[in-house]
């Protein structure tokens, strides 16, 4: 708890921009965190009154020279590159009491964000908004995309390890992992959440019950006897109609007030620690829409209200 009451008190961020797009086998999520910065992130984050303490450009790898068979992990040198130098900040940050927030590219970033986070902190909790799962394997995934295996590699399910990226990473722990907003799913994803008994929240229990109480139970699991949470919002969590900026975009997603409520809600906690925003492709974008409602979000999350 009292990492948490620091965080509230001394309000220090460091911002991650990670402009990898590997992967994803769309392009164009490379360019999401200029676009984010476009809109107007780093200025927002200072009428909150933060103390921006770094703003880094990770310099991502280039593109393997050969591409390797479907059944594995496409450019995996160029994944674990660029992880390794979003872990070091993150960890860098954490350590010297600033929230970690890193923008992405495509999803792959949150492989980095997990390893640094889990070499600082005892045991994390974390919050996922998005609309795939995340826990595909080498083996499992039809594409070989790494944005599609960040949890199973964060979980250690996966061939390519935490610990491959960053010295000392730690597995997170299945039980507090909480999925929101999911939408598709392979079925070797099922399998996994319903053996592990990872906490699942998809479009139905949202419908059912209302953003609240899902939040107020997503928070009971990630926040119970941690020592951080970190909040991953991929912007394919939310509806196209609002977000219509991503690679892959899936129908029926979290709309604008709902999306904004969540982040409201967990700032009320004083529980969230670090943060991720990935998949916001401005290619497939609508007048920079989605990479506004992206920094929208951080602030909901980093506590922004109207008084």
């Amino acid at each position: 708890m009292r990492k948490w009451v620091e965080h509230m008190e001394q309000k220090k961020i460091s911002i991650i921009a990670a402009p990898f797009g590997l992967g994803s086998s769309r392009s164009g999520t490379e360019l999401g965190p200029e676009s984010m910065r476009v809109a107007g992130l780093l200025r927002q984050i200072k009428t909150l009154g933060y103390d921006v303490t770094g703003e880094f450009t990770v310099e991502t790898p280039e593109k393997d020279a050969a591409s390797p068979s479907p059944s594995k992990m496409k450019h995996q040198a160029a994944v674990r590159g660029m992880s390794s130098r979003v872990a070091d900040l993150v960890t860098d940050a954490a350590r010297g009491g600033s929230f970690p927030l890193v923008l992405g590219g495509d999803q792959s970033v949150s492989i980095g964000a997990f390893a640094g986070l889990t070499r600082h902190y005892a045991n994390l909790g974390a919050i996922c908004f998005t609309a795939y799962g995340g826990l595909l394997t080498e083996t499992s995934s039809p594409t070989g995309d790494a944005n599609g295996m960040p949890l199973a590699i964060a979980l250690g399910k996966a061939g390519f390890k935490l610990s491959d990226v960053a010295e000392g990473a730690k597995l997170l722990s299945k039980d507090k992992l909480v999925l929101i907003s999911v939408r598709h799913l392979e079925p070797e994803e099922r399998d996994v959440i319903r053996s592990e008994g990872i906490a699942f929240f998809s479009m139905y229990d949202i419908d059912k019950h209302g953003i609240e109480k899902v939040i107020a139970q997503a928070m009971d699991i990630a926040g119970n006897g941690t020592d951080g949470v970190h909040l991953s919002i991929s912007a394919d969590s939310l509806d196209p109609l609002e977000a219509p900026g991503v690679g892959f975009p899936i129908p029926g997603g979290l709309s604008y007030r709902e999306a904004h409520f969540a982040c409201e809600l967990l700032a009320e906690t004083g529980r969230i620690t670090s943060m991720d925003v990935a998949e916001v492709n401005p290619s497939q974008d609508d007048n920079r829409r989605t990479a506004r409602l992206a920094v929208g979000l951080v602030m909901s999350a980093l506590g922004k209200r109207i008084i």
